[in-house]
């Protein structure tokens, strides 16, 4: 018998995304920046494992990000804690009731999320954050059984072309029918899916991103004002909510 064979199905698989050595790149770099740190970290005991997700389990929001930033989630031991990208995150979904602090720097500060969850195509830390098609094909497993747990998700908000590719990934594999013609990323691009989950993509909120203009953070905002008022629609009559820009 397993361990984690107790655990409930959602708490069973995240120990199992960190028990994870499938990816001997990831293994090596992750560990590597756990070991040497960053000077202003000295202190602290790096994560240095693959990243659960974490949230809501009612969530009817699901936050699709990339992967954990070397110094951030692979520090912290939390998506989008500890660093920039997170910063914009938390503070966007603090401002629309998805989150019960606009700010995040520590696993373990208290900070709740509320009817949205955070999960990524990616779980390890990539080198220079680009990782590898079959390091996200091996990542995917764990992607697909969340999104079978995660029943109420009515809403996907995929941060980056990556992570909206990854999503749309997932399609095939449940048994839901892709759209045609295949569904292109954008900043608030919106696609209904067969199964009625609305996929909005988004510019990523990295520091590439922030500092130069790219994504500003009324842009980032209205990605979010439009996940709350679909899944505020009254429930028997969600379209006249959607916006469509392809099916």
């Amino acid at each position: 018998m397993s361990e984690h064979s107790e655990l409930p199905p959602l708490p069973r698989l995240q120990a199992q995304v960190t028990a994870c050595r499938m990816c001997p790149r990831l293994v090596e770099h992750r560990e590597a920046i756990a070991a040497k740190k960053r000077r202003m970290y000295l202190d602290w005991d790096y994560w240095g494992k693959p990243l659960p997700s974490f949230g809501d389990p009612e969530a009817r929001v699901l936050v699709m990000g990339l992967a954990p930033a070397a110094h951030g989630g692979n520090r912290t031991g939390r998506m989008f804690t500890g660093d920039r990208s997170g910063d914009w995150v938390f503070g966007t979904l603090h401002r629309f009731g998805f989150a019960s602090s606009p700010d995040s720097q520590r696993r373990d500060d208290g900070m709740e999320l509320r009817g949205a969850y955070i999960t990524a195509a990616l779980r390890c830390a990539p080198p220079a954050n680009k990782p590898l098609k079959e390091e996200l094909s091996n990542c995917q497993p764990f992607l697909l059984s969340e999104l079978e747990m995660l029943e109420r998700v009515e809403v996907v908000v995929a941060l980056g072309k990556i992570g909206f590719d990854a999503y749309l990934g997932t399609l095939a594999p449940r048994g839901i029918e892709p759209p045609r013609p295949r569904p292109k990323f954008g900043h608030t691009a919106e696609y209904v899916m067969e199964d009625g989950t609305v996929l909005i993509g988004s510019y990523h909120p990295s520091q590439q991103n922030t500092q130069t203009g790219r994504l500003t953070q009324a842009m980032f905002d209205a990605v979010f004002q439009r996940a709350r008022e679909i899944v505020s629609c009254h429930p028997t009559s969600p379209r006249h909510c959607r916006r469509v820009d392809g099916v």
